[in-house]
This record gives C-alpha cells, sequence and structure tokens, in this order.
C-alpha cells in the first residue's frame, strides 16, 4: 500500500471517532439555531411546527416523512401536513438567511457556486412536476421530479443553499393540475438553465465566490455558459465527450497561399484527446484544507467552441481529467472562460467542488430526509426541501465546531470531523431531542 493511502486510511479512521464533548448541549444549541428561521414564519404553532419537524428530520427515524415525524412527537399527523403542504409560509427568507449564514461563515473570494440538478423517483402521477423526465443522478429516464439546486464550496466547507423545482411544459399548462397542486399564478414555464440564473442572480452576491461550476447538464448549453460571461461570472463546467470544439494550439492545416488561410478542423472533445501523447498528460494531488486527497490525471488546450453548425463560439479553455479505475481510465471533460494561464491545480480543485457537493446531497439524504419528502403540493416540496437543507446545515455547523473541538482534544489540527459521522454520533443519544426512538 502506498504511503499516501495509508495516510488516508489514518485520517478516516480519525474522523470515524466522536470526542463526547461534541455532543454536549446539543439541544440547547438548536433552539438558538433556529431563532432567525423562527423569525420567517408569524404564529406561534408554525414556529411549534418547525420546531419540531427539524428535530424530527434530525432524529434517526427510518423514513422521516411528515406521518413518522408527527407521531415521533405523539401528535396527529394532521397539523403538521397542514404546516408542511398547505400553510402559506414563505420559504424564500428563510433560504436567504442561509445564504448568508454560508456566505459568512464559509465564504471565501475564491469559492464556487455549484448549479446541480438532481432527480427525485416518485411514482403515480399526482406529485407536483412528476412526469417520465431525464434523472440525472439516476443516470435514465424515468417517472419522478426534478430540482435544480445551488451549492457553495470552500476549503472551510460546502453547503446547499437554494432549489428551484423544474415544472415541465406539460405542467405548466395544464391549468387543472397547477390549481390541484397549489402552483402559483406567476410561475410560468423555466429551462434548468433559467432556473439556475436566477438562483446566481439571487444568491451571488451573498456568498463571496470566483467560480461558477455544474454538470455536464449546464455545460453542454452553449447559451447558459455565454450568460454567464455577460455577467462576468467565471465558470468551469462539465461538458458532453461529443462537444465539438477546434484546437487553437495545434498545428493549423498547409496553406496553399491563396485565399484565406484554413483553420484546424471541428472534432468532437472525445476525438481531439485521441490525439493526445501520454507524455502531455499532468499528475496533481488535489486538497481541500487538510483532507479529501485526490489523485488526478489533467491537460488543458485553447479551444473554440460551437455555438450552431455555422457560428463557433469564443475562445474557451478545454480541461479534460482522467482518474484510475477498476477497468480503465474515468475520463471528464470541461469547458471555462478562464485564463489559459490558470494552472491545473486550480481547474482541478473547481472540478471537484461538483462532487463534494454530491457528498453533501448524500449526507442530507442520508441524515436530514432531503428526498423522504411525501407531498404533492408546490408550496408543500419547496417547504419540506428547505427545512431540509436548513437541518443539513445545522448538521455541517455542528461538524464544524466538532472539527475544532477534536483538533484541540487530540492537539492534530489536521483532523476532522464530517457531518455523517456528527449525526451517527448524536444520534446515538436519542435524549438529546426529549423525544423517543421510532422506526416507521
Amino acid at each position: 500500500m502506498e504511503i499516501r493511502y495509508k495516510v488516508r486510511r489514518k485520517q478516516l479512521l480519525e474522523e470515524a471517532k466522536i470526542v463526547p464533548e461534541v455532543q454536549a448541549k446539543v439541544l440547547e444549541r438548536l433552539p438558538c439555531f433556529l431563532e432567525p428561521y423562527l423569525e420567517c414564519v408569524e404564529r406561534r404553532e408554525q414556529k411549534e411546527h418547525l420546531q419540531r419537524y427539524v428535530q424530527g428530520l434530525l432524529s434517526d427515524v427510518e423514513r422521516k416523512n411528515v406521518e413518522t415525524i408527527a407521531y415521533l412527537h405523539n401528535q396527529g399527523r394532521r397539523e403538521l401536513q397542514r404546516f408542511i403542504g398547505e400553510s402559506s409560509w414563505k420559504h424564500e427568507p428563510m433560504l436567504k438567511r442561509l445564504a448568508e449564514e454560508v456566505g459568512q461563515e464559509l465564504g471565501e473570494t475564491d469559492g464556487v457556486l455549484v448549479i446541480d440538478p438532481s432527480g427525485f423517483k416518485k411514482f403515480g402521477q399526482n406529485s407536483v412536476g412528476v412526469q417520465r423526465q431525464w434523472l440525472g443522478r439516476l443516470g435514465k429516464v424515468d417517472n419522478g421530479q426534478v430540482g435544480v439546486y445551488l451549492g457553495y464550496v470552500s476549503r472551510k466547507g460546502q453547503a446547499l443553499i437554494d432549489e428551484r423545482l423544474y415544472l415541465p411544459q406539460e405542467w405548466a399548462k395544464d391549468r387543472k393540475r397547477r390549481r390541484k397542486s397549489g402552483i402559483p399564478e406567476e410561475v410560468r414555464f423555466q429551462t434548468r438553465h433559467e432556473l439556475a440564473q436566477a438562483m446566481i442572480k439571487e444568491r451571488g452576491g451573498l456568498l463571496p465566490h470566483r467560480w461558477i461550476s455544474g454538470d455536464d447538464e449546464m455545460g453542454r448549453c452553449s447559451r447558459f455558459r455565454e450568460w454567464l460571461r455577460n455577467q462576468q461570472e467565471q465558470y468551469l463546467l462539465a461538458t458532453p465527450s461529443n462537444t465539438q470544439v477546434r484546437d487553437l494550439e495545434g498545428v493549423a492545416p498547409p496553406w496553399c497561399g491563396r485565399g484565406r488561410k484554413p483553420k484546424a478542423p471541428w472534432q468532437s472533445a472525445r476525438a481531439w484527446l485521441q490525439k493526445v501523447s501520454e507524455e502531455a498528460w499532468r499528475r496533481i494531488d488535489v486538497r481541500d484544507g487538510e483532507k479529501d486527497l485526490l489523485i488526478v490525471e489533467a491537460i488543458k488546450c485553447r479551444v473554440q467552441g460551437r455555438k450552431t453548425k455555422s457560428r463557433p463560439g469564443p475562445e474557451e479553455l478545454l480541461f479534460v481529467t482522467r482518474v484510475k479505475e477498476r477497468g480503465g481510465w474515468k475520463i471528464d471533460y470541461y469547458l471555462s472562460n478562464a485564463s489559459a494561464e490558470t494552472s491545473l491545480e486550480e481547474l482541478a480543485r473547481v472540478a471537484k467542488a461538483e462532487h463534494r457537493i454530491e457528498e453533501c446531497f448524500k449526507n442530507a439524504k442520508s441524515e436530514a430526509g432531503l428526498a423522504d419528502y411525501e407531498v404533492r403540493t408546490w408550496q408543500g416540496w419547496h417547504h419540506h426541501q428547505t427545512i431540509a437543507m436548513i437541518s443539513a446545515w445545522f448538521l455541517t455547523r455542528e461538524a464544524r465546531r466538532g472539527k475544532k473541538m477534536d483538533a484541540s482534544h487530540n492537539d492534530t489540527p489536521g483532523t476532522q470531523l464530517d457531518s455523517h459521522a456528527f449525526a451517527r454520533g448524536i444520534n446515538a443519544e436519542k435524549s438529546w431531542l426529549g423525544v423517543s426512538s421510532y422506526s416507521a
């Protein structure tokens, strides 16, 4: 075993340990944490429902839906169902507060905003926005809902910040289903890229950043990349391997001496990569702070993107990474409007931000019930998603607190405690919520 893997294994084992002081007074800190969010709802019973719902999402019940959380608190489900699915309280002020807190605690000038569509498989046709569509996380077309999310990543940590439910055109045009699902009159069909633009406009100023990142669903759209350039945003977006590019650094075709000088031909990014020599790759250790070691090989090239068959786009940077996996290489392609002088190390750091937000989704789903909802209305979806992201942020803050205490306790500043490990620790002591355990 190579020495770096031995070091990483030791780090992981250390992270699994929970310092007793980490769990102390969590019950006292939760109400204090929730205070600014409780101000976003007016009535006393709404504040109580919000507190109970957060407690339920942070508990160790197997299925974190309205019914289970209500039974956890020994109360009927109808009132909590009404609070989540029907009550008219606004979720947007809570999301703004969440963005402000994340910007203050995790903000760095070279932070990364990550746009990430996420699909939720659903049965039936009555839940708002449900239809057969591309569900990226499942990697296939299936029946479900799609949310477009905004995440933030810096060396200090990462968090989910905002969300928008994608409403397919069929739903946007169907008045009967709109009324039944409580879709507001002002809501119209918007593409996933337009939803991403709205979140960047609304939250970007609250989150210090230098980069916009996203998966290939975001990067394949040349109009979205053009919009980011017009907003003076610097992006590094994943793109499909069949994206057409023109190599601006390679040897141009021979010129006969008459007419225009020929340009390099259009080719797919995959075809360009096949001509790259093995010696051109550079090996990079990507690190975020003292942990999260990732070893990749990378290469970059100045290229011209293609808007349409007849319209070439501006100069961009093609960035390609590969990671050795069992059976071959995992290759990812990216396009960026960054300077050609941007280092491979910096590009690799930004590319990794998307993977860190994927970890946020995993933790939010497993520890804060992000995907456990059973609501059918427009308000219900946004209410649950908002409260789940706030709950996940509480775990992240407690994990950061645990990291600082753990470093002091062990006198090893490099040791970190992730939110997943922290949640396992606090769930081991069920009495911290003041409720008994319940398995659905």
